[in-house]
């Protein structure tokens, strides 16, 4: 079956379907990484947004139930060079085609990805449709350049959980990263504000020693407080930062009470909670192959990323926010640390899924900050 995949300048690209038929929108993005499908497929953080794969072949080690990072596929569609018609890992269970038929994400193969991350990277990143329905290429291009932006959306209300709960799975197994040294569990209690959290924080968190309950992120300071957690993390999550008013408001609520430690969506949260501002990247960052300098060290670590939205640095005086880590391609900022609160984020992804364990240090920070009860 064919598939047609059209960009709001008027690109539009044929090729064959490969998952579920049917018609999304979406913000195309170009993800560098060059493993870890299914990890990003299941990444919240992809809501609203349609994904093309850099590294040419995709679905060669299939799909298994235990690398998923939320309960289920966010990204709107999927845009590959192949799909791979072999699948081989021992652990695999289904092939990536019949999984996004099952989950319910158009995919399309056969397209030329360098080509659309050229595009991307000249003008941007760019609104899009992908469709099995409709082949017309002037109705395509109509319907991508009336697709809702990134700008201006709230998407964490659509992956967010509805209710408080309790998270007790621990990364486990011989894919344990050495990194993580397992803890007795329960010694810290954690709040984690789900902004569209991966299911590897919580898994780290855990093998770290901490109890976790999960928070809706419409909850509010006093419902955190009350539960009187050693620390808060605050988690990735989709759409623009500048608009989440009940987020910030949270996070102001709750700073200088207890240890905050914010990935991702949570970085950019804790920026305008303080007073920062935030504006919106190019094309973004997306995949495995980031490098971040640690300005406190000195040290380079390759990071992942993906987030379409940074923090201004001219935005920081008199919030009390410094810079701790920077982005070396495009001197983006990439982590910050208040002077006298005990908070501090990251822009990037640590928990690496999928992606490199450079960065896994910062959960045992944020664990030696709870235990030095903030200090």
């Amino acid at each position: 079956m064919r598939a047609k995949l059209a960009l709001e300048d008027g690109t539009v690209l044929t090729g064959a379907s490969f998952g579920a038929e049917g018609e999304r929108f979406g913000e195309v993005v170009f993800n560098t990484s060059m493993t870890g499908y299914q990890e990003i497929l299941t990444d919240p953080s992809y809501r609203g947004q349609i994904v093309t794969m850099t590294c040419p072949l995709q679905g060669n080690t299939g799909v298994n139930p235990e690398d998923i990072e939320a309960r289920g596929p966010h990204a709107e569609g999927f845009v590959v060079r192949e799909s791979s018609r072999v699948r081989s890992n021992y652990r695999s269970t289904e092939d990536l085609a019949t999984y996004l038929k099952k989950s319910g994400v158009v995919g399309i193969e056969g397209v030329d990805t360098r080509l659309i991350t050229l595009r991307l990277r000249e003008h941007g990143a760019l609104r899009g449709v992908i469709s099995t329905v409709d082949l017309d290429d002037a109705s395509l291009i109509a319907k991508a350049k009336n697709a809702p932006p990134m700008s201006g959306r709230d998407l964490v209300k659509e992956v967010t959980q509805k209710e408080a709960s309790v998270w007790t799975e621990r990364t486990e197994g011989p894919l344990a990263p050495a990194a993580l040294p397992p803890a007795a569990p329960d010694t810290f209690h954690v709040a984690a504000i789900d902004f569209g959290v991966k299911y590897s924080s919580l898994r780290h968190l855990a093998r770290l020693g901490c109890r976790l309950t999960v928070l809706p992120a419409t909850v509010t300071g006093r419902q955190v407080l009350d539960l009187k957690p050693h620390g808060v993390f605050l988690s990735n999550g989709p759409g623009d930062p500048a608009v989440l008013d009940y987020a910030h408001r949270t996070v102001r609520e709750i700073a200088g009470k207890v240890p905050i430690f914010g990935i991702c969506l949570g970085h950019q949260i804790l920026g305008h909670a303080l007073g920062g501002k935030t504006f919106k990247l190019k094309f973004g960052h997306h995949g495995g192959n980031h490098p971040v300098k640690d300005l406190r060290t000195g040290k380079v670590e390759i990071t992942a990323q993906n987030h379409g939205f940074a923090v201004d640095p001219d935005s920081l005086a008199g919030t009390g926010l410094s810079v701790t880590h920077l982005n070396l391609n495009d001197q983006t900022v990439e982590g910050m640390a208040h002077s006298s609160l005990p908070v501090f984020c990251v822009q990037y992804h640590p928990e690496a899924g999928p992606g490199p364990h450079d960065s896994l240090y910062l959960f045992r920070d944020f664990i030696k900050l709870m235990k030095d009860g903030g200090r």
